[in-house]
């Protein structure tokens, strides 16, 4: 067998490898390390059971998806947000799953802008369930508004709740994490929080800062390699937080979101995210195509993304003006998303 037939046989292998790795990336909705650890690495059925979770955010959307499926792998869970009627709603679903039982579930209500109270509710969940293994830093509210027609409090309630009261609270708990010399914080982000898109500037200012944060706190842990500092940026997934989105006044959020039927299914999300959990990842992304092949564009390659994000950016535009979803892609005029 002659040297030639060798290297034309290997590099059609390589061809074939590298074919069948883009048609996996083409139908993928995770980041390719995830992926795999969703094949081949730790269930969090295995690795989550008997834990304390403690989810922010826990009376909506990505929050209370998380809340129903970790109740099913039979973890202690304190659920916060400001609605404390909603957070009782999520709990009594919970229990309906038969898994946990009233004492296992501490409805905790909680206000990330009020960052006086945050101690206050740490010693709380340390005295019901005596440790904090896991904190899910998922409160936070997004932005529909164009720069030039908002009001500075926008941006103020948004670097407050979305930023702030995250460091805040990761503050008050991390001190019994590292006494500890184990835990995980695990917080959720954004597409946005690697890319940038119009009539949001507010919110990815917002989630570009939590990513600086954590990967500094990470750098910052390294003498405590049992605390893992996990960033999970999901792009659109179905869930109200359009919906609830700040317009261009403090007072108003937008009320709408024509946009839900292109987005991942909430379960989903969740999901990998707790194959995340279970598995110690450092940074996770979470969506589907074409939003995942966007984020990896303005990763490696940022000057086309720019330049991509440049001509979508009229689209976007265009449709927040004529009261369409952001990436819809009809002409049939709705209410604002």
């Amino acid at each position: 067998m002659s040297w030639d037939f060798l290297l034309t046989l290997l590099a059609l292998f390589a061809l074939l490898a590298f074919v069948v790795l883009l048609l996996r990336f083409l139908r993928a909705d995770g980041d390719l390390t995830l992926l795999w650890a969703e094949w081949q690495g730790r269930r969090p059925e295995w690795e989550l059971t008997d834990m304390v979770v403690w989810v922010t955010g826990a009376s909506s959307g990505i929050g209370e998806e998380l809340a129903y499926q970790l109740s099913k792998l039979g973890v202690s869970l304190v659920l916060s947000a400001r609605r404390v009627q909603e957070l009782e709603r999520v709990k009594e679903r919970c229990l309906e799953n038969g898994n946990l039982k009233g004492k296992d579930i501490l409805v905790l209500p909680l206000d990330l802008t009020d960052v006086s109270s945050h101690e206050a509710a740490t010693k709380t969940v340390l005295q019901e369930f005596g440790k904090i293994d896991i904190l899910v830093n998922n409160g936070g509210r997004s932005q529909r508004s164009l720069f030039v027609e908002t009001s500075l409090d926008v941006y103020k309630e948004l670097i407050m709740l979305n930023y702030l009261g995250t460091v805040s609270l990761t503050m008050r708990v991390l001190p019994h994490m590292i006494e500890r010399k184990q835990g995980k914080i695990v917080t959720v982000n954004s597409f946005t929080g690697i890319m940038s898109v119009p009539v949001s500037s507010g919110y990815c200012a917002s989630k570009h800062a939590l990513r600086g944060f954590f990967n500094s706190l990470r750098a910052e842990l390294v003498e405590y390699p049992g605390i893992i500092v996990s960033n999970i940026f999901p792009g659109p997934v179905q869930s109200n937080i359009v919906k609830n989105a700040l317009s261009n006044d403090v007072t108003k959020s937008v009320g709408s979101d024509p946009d839900q039927p292109n987005k991942m299914a909430t379960s989903r999300c969740v999901r990998l995210m707790l194959v995340s959990m279970a598995n110690d990842l450092k940074e996770v992304w979470i969506g589907e195509q074409p939003f995942l092949s966007m984020a990896y564009l303005w990763q490696y390659m940022p000057t086309w993304g720019i330049w991509l994000m440049n001509i979508l950016g009229k689209k976007i535009i265009a449709n927040f003006k004529g009261g369409l979803g952001t990436f819809s892609l009809n002409t049939r005029k709705t209410k604002h998303d």
